[in-house]
């Protein structure tokens, strides 16, 4: 009998430090909001951190990054981390009642994603893209442009092609076709590409690639990827609904740049900055970002980082107090 009150007392004691162990560790949660584009880095970023760091709880939640931020702002839904699409998103939405500062952290390029079995994938080039995807037997899907930067990026990519080709008519065309395949997000595209539902997609170099479609580079003056064309792409605009109902939001063009903060009301905030340094680490983070087809971009010269913490300023590539 003593030795059975041995073994309870040992189980006891065992349950108890477990229990312990979890105890510790209830309080470092760390709450993302990301981009849909974000998904698979972001779930690659947190299992290579806790290989490294064991015992943080992750909940993560991917939006199109305008809806993900009036996750913030409207629903006042606790939040860690914000990862936007746009790194403009958190400066018009957020900043300064939610947030005070970003890091743009990444480039990407808009292409058209498509299979084997899309009508006319062995004919579909650089320049007959825009009169094909105009064609009635095809079927074309983007995101929302009032929800998801990347259906934003969809319809400025329309709009400079008219410029680039000097037509008129394709954005006109393109954009009054196939609106029953707009979706929230880039990434609740994919099952339709999948299934054979629609042939093309307006969607990331970066998700056609981690997704294995097949894809057509676009012509950089059209692709938004490329930063050096900056003053081409504000040569186009457009509006998208506003931060609050009924207002609106006009919409320039720009290179795609992504973008991360730490809001205001964050419950975390240690945590989320120690996650941060790691998915900023050039060799980490960001190892993980450029392995899935984006440009990694923390540190380059030239960023914005006014209201950056001093422990963060590293990662932006200035040293403490240097703008």
């Amino acid at each position: 009998m003593k030795r059975v009150y041995g073994i309870l007392a040992i189980a006891l004691a065992a349950l108890g430090i477990i229990t312990g162990c979890r105890t510790g560790n209830r309080d470092e949660t760390i709450r993302i909001i990301h981009a849909g584009s974000l998904s698979m880095i972001v779930k690659e970023v947190i299992d290579s951190f806790n290989a490294e760091h064991p015992g943080t709880t992750f909940l993560t939640e991917a939006w199109g990054s305008k809806d993900g931020a009036r996750q913030i702002t409207e629903l006042g839904k606790p939040c860690d981390l914000f990862i936007s699409a746009d790194d403009r998103i958190i400066h018009t939405f957020l900043v300064p009642e939610h947030a005070t500062w970003s890091i743009p952290f990444a480039g990407n390029e808009m292409v058209l994603a498509y299979t084997k079995k899309s009508k006319y994938a062995d004919r579909i080039n650089t320049n007959n893209w825009h009169e094909i995807l105009g064609r009635d037997d095809v079927l074309t899907a983007r995101s929302s442009p009032d929800s998801d930067p990347c259906g934003v990026r969809a319809v400025l990519l329309m709009l400079l092609s008219d410029k680039h080709y000097h037509n008129q008519d394709i954005s006109r065309k393109l954009l009054a076709k196939d609106q029953k395949y707009i979706r929230p997000k880039e990434v609740d595209l994919i099952a339709l590409l999948e299934k054979n539902v629609v042939d093309y997609l307006y969607i990331y170099k970066s998700i056609a690639l981690q997704h294995n479609f097949l894809w057509l580079q676009l012509p950089d003056e059209i692709n938004l990827g490329n930063p050096k064309l900056d003053s081409l792409y504000r040569g186009v605009s457009f509006l998208t609904a506003g931060l609050t109902p009924g207002s609106g939001h006009r919409e320039t063009g720009a290179a795609i740049v992504y973008g991360v903060t730490i809001p205001s009301a964050a419950q975390n905030p240690t945590g989320a900055t120690r996650f941060l340094k790691y998915f900023l680490d050039r060799d980490k983070g960001g190892a993980i970002i450029r392995k899935n087809g984006q440009n990694f971009l923390a540190g380059e010269a030239g960023a914005d980082t006014t209201g950056v913490p001093q422990d963060l300023l590293k990662l932006t590539g200035h040293h403490a107090g240097k703008q």
